[in-house]
């Protein structure tokens, strides 16, 4: 376990052997060497807690649990020998022990899946509730596949009624990191009234509405541009907002929705939008509380 100083940022990951959380290990640590910051690995084992501990013990951890934090620590450090890399049992279930381990992280990174998950879902119901409750920033990370180029662009979506500042201030910085660019996608629907009218909607003024909509988009991104000026930026104005982010994934290095904080404990806690591009997208996905 690798010493550093508690002012050092951390990059958590989440590990349970399989191929997805493996894949999710080897993204955080590069994310750890963009942001110069420490590396974490958990693993959450509920069934070694005693109601007063809080992390286990090296010697208390199942073989199969100590082996697991073992190996993929020592694959990260062989790679990445300047990364400071630490591993943890957390004492709890999984979707409440990550959440409260990544309490003081930047960011929370997951695989896409889980051992135990079904094979034909997409996304395992521990990515999803953890994405839904952590107050830091969760990036789901699916199985490794082909690598995409170090400067692919940051897709982000983009509400252009109301931009969330920390979901656009976390995709230009990551877009930084990388030097990259930004996409910024802003998906609209066509409004209510159109529906009911019946028939096919005019197309001058479907283009007099997706003027607007560019306007509201290039207003959303002034102050990010202003802030990042190095980052290219790519305004990008479709019909339907979880449609266009999950086109807009293809060939992407990273894509970035909002999940607005909820003031009580129960109902859905992700949007229609973060829900289906979490399920649909083809790059890794962040999802940035706000709000």
């Amino acid at each position: 376990m690798s010493e550093r100083s508690e002012l050092t940022p951390t990059v958590l990951a989440g590990v349970d052997g399989s191929p997805q959380s493996t894949a999710a290990a080897h993204w955080a640590a590069e994310e750890a060497v963009r942001r110069g910051a420490a590396l974490r690995l958990v693993h959450a084992w509920p069934w070694l807690t005693d109601g007063v501990s809080s992390f286990a013990e090296p010697d208390d951890l199942p073989d199969v649990v100590q082996r697991t934090l073992t190996e993929a620590a020592e694959d990260l450090r062989g790679r990445y020998p300047d990364l400071a890399v630490r591993t943890d049992a957390v004492l709890d279930a999984p979707v409440d022990g990550l959440v409260a381990a990544a309490g003081d992280a930047e960011l929370l990174v997951l695989g896409s899946r889980g051992r135990g998950g079904f094979t034909g879902l997409l996304l395992g119901s521990v990515s999803m509730a953890v994405a839904g409750r952590s107050e830091v920033p969760v990036v789901v990370v699916r199985e490794a596949g082909e690598a995409v180029s170090g400067t692919a662009e940051v897709v982000v979506g983009v509400d252009g009624h109301a931009p969330e500042e920390e979901v656009l201030a976390f995709a230009f910085r990551e877009a930084a990191l990388r030097g990259a660019g930004v996409r910024a996608v802003h998906g609209w629907d066509l409004p209510p009234l159109f529906g009911y009218a019946g028939g096919a909607v005019p197309a001058a003024e479907i283009a007099q509405l997706e003027a607007l909509e560019a306007k509201l988009l290039s207003l959303a991104l002034a102050g990010p541009r202003e802030q990042y000026p190095g980052v290219v930026v790519v305004e990008d104005v479709r019909l339907g907002a979880a449609r266009g982010l999950v086109e807009a994934s293809a060939g992407a290095a990273l894509v970035v929705v909002g999940r607005r904080h909820r003031p009580v404990d129960f109902g859905p806690r992700l949007g229609r939008v973060a829900h289906a591009v979490l399920h649909h997208a083809e790059a890794p996905v962040a999802v940035v509380p706000h709000g």
